[in-house]
């Protein structure tokens, strides 16, 4: 695994005192924004929640920014946060009834939509169909446990490796292959009979 690229900024966030975010803080933030918010949706499974665990990660990575000793990539240690910030959530029992991807959404209606990476117009049946097939696929994620739920996360959704899975999770690398292998059966249990109906009809 290579050098950190965020050893630079966290030094300087470490320089700081975080009263305010601005300055390093404000780039650490953007830097991540997104793909916690992601991680936190994913496990949570609806977008307030997501942003409510969204919130505390970000709080408990600036209150302990200067504990991070370098022992591990620092998205790593961020990851398990947000992991653990949603998966308290879930605990605590305020999840929220599931909310289809739809509701994250800008917008909405039965408009075409147009494909930026190919330059294709997805027509309104099939872009309802798509967006049916990636709720029943969140829906399947979310019965999962916990512990699946993550490693299928951080695996697929923010594509990290066997080794990054394992260091973010502070898990070895059978656990994640054994547990990938346990949420593979499931989701192919859960998911077999809609993809039959979904391509099949």
């Amino acid at each position: 695994m290579g050098a950190d690229p965020d050893i630079e900024l966290i030094q300087a966030c470490q320089r700081t005192e975080a009263r305010a975010l601005e300055g390093e803080f404000r780039e650490l933030y953007e830097r991540y924004k997104d793909r916690i918010y992601n991680v936190c949706y994913r496990i949570t499974g609806n977008p307030t929640d997501a942003l409510d665990a969204s919130q505390e990660t970000f709080g408990i990575v600036f209150r302990r920014i200067g504990e991070f000793r370098f022992q591990s990539r620092f998205s790593s240690w961020v990851y398990r946060i947000a992991v653990n910030a949603s998966i308290d959530l879930r605990r605590r029992g305020r999840t929220r009834r599931f909310a289809s991807l739809d509701s994250v959404r800008e917008g909405g209606g039965s408009d075409a939509q147009f494909d930026v990476s190919t330059g294709d117009v997805e027509m309104p049946s099939a872009a309802v169909s798509r967006r049916e097939l990636e709720h029943e696929i969140q829906r399947a994620i979310d019965r999962l446990s916990s512990k699946l739920r993550s490693i299928i996360v951080l695996r697929y959704n923010e594509n990290l490796s066997y080794d990054e899975v394992a260091e973010a999770l502070q898990v070895s690398l059978g656990t994640v292959k054994s547990r990938l292998s346990r949420a593979h059966a499931a989701l192919n249990r859960e998911l077999t009979p809609v993809l039959d109906k979904h391509y099949l009809g």
